[in-house]
């Protein structure tokens, strides 16, 4: 944390290069709840469609209230050493959307969508909008030193979840912020897939068309 409670200052890049899933975090490192409020606070400058802002954060931030997640969760078995090192966590941050909150808003005069269908929405945006949330979140934690991971809660899980914490039925869990201070942990066998390059991500004009090593981009002319 820097002077003031405000998060330290990273470059955009190396804090984005430098972002990683930490899978195992020090349960004796103390956090600071103001941390978690900043984070929370930079989450509310994502993008959100129509500015619904359909987003909650269940901040869960005491050993009571971690261990009761931790069972809501657990069916039962033995946590093993993914498991272990996650639970480590000071602070879970279950990110909450509200699909009704859009409906809502495109209900308004300025959207028109009266009937509420949800047709109109092949893309749950309520979703979007709080993932792309937790995606500052995880940012915010780099940029304060400290490690994050995003995991989602198993689909049977969901509602023991909602009743342990009060959360109303019609909230949705798209997945939850695990922040503290990291601890080295091996690299995930995941990443032996390799990164996608950005030539064979990104094409030009056309799916599958390579793009120019050199281009530069033009807006379309004022008539």
């Amino acid at each position: 944390m820097g002077p003031g409670g405000m998060l330290a200052a990273m470059e955009f890049r190396e804090t984005v290069r430098r972002r990683r899933m930490v899978r195992r975090f020090d349960p004796r490192a103390p956090l600071p709840f103001n941390t978690i409020r900043d984070l929370v606070e930079l989450a509310t400058h994502a993008p959100s469609a129509g500015f619904s802002q359909g987003w909650d954060y269940l901040a869960l931030t005491e050993p009571v209230q971690t261990a009761a997640f931790w069972a809501a969760t657990s069916e039962g078995d033995a946590p093993d050493r993914w498991l272990t090192g996650l639970m480590g966590a000071p602070a879970l941050l279950l990110c909450l959307a509200n699909p009704t909150a859009y409906l809502d808003r495109y209900a308004e005069p300025d959207k028109g969508w009266t009937d509420r269908s949800l047709e109109h929405w092949p893309i749950p945006y309520w979703d979007t909008d709080v993932a792309m949330g937790a995606m500052v979140m995880l940012l915010g934690a780099v940029d304060a030193g400290l490690g994050a991971l995003f995991f989602g809660v198993p689909a049977p899980a969901h509602d023991r979840v909602k009743q342990s914490f009060g959360i109303p039925g019609d909230r949705r869990i798209v997945g939850v912020v695990a922040v503290g201070h990291p601890l080295p942990h091996p690299r995930s066998p995941s990443l032996r897939r390799g990164r996608r390059g950005v030539e064979e991500v990104l094409h030009a004009g056309r799916y599958g068309e390579a793009a120019p090593p050199t281009a530069t981009v033009h807006a379309a002319p004022e008539e």
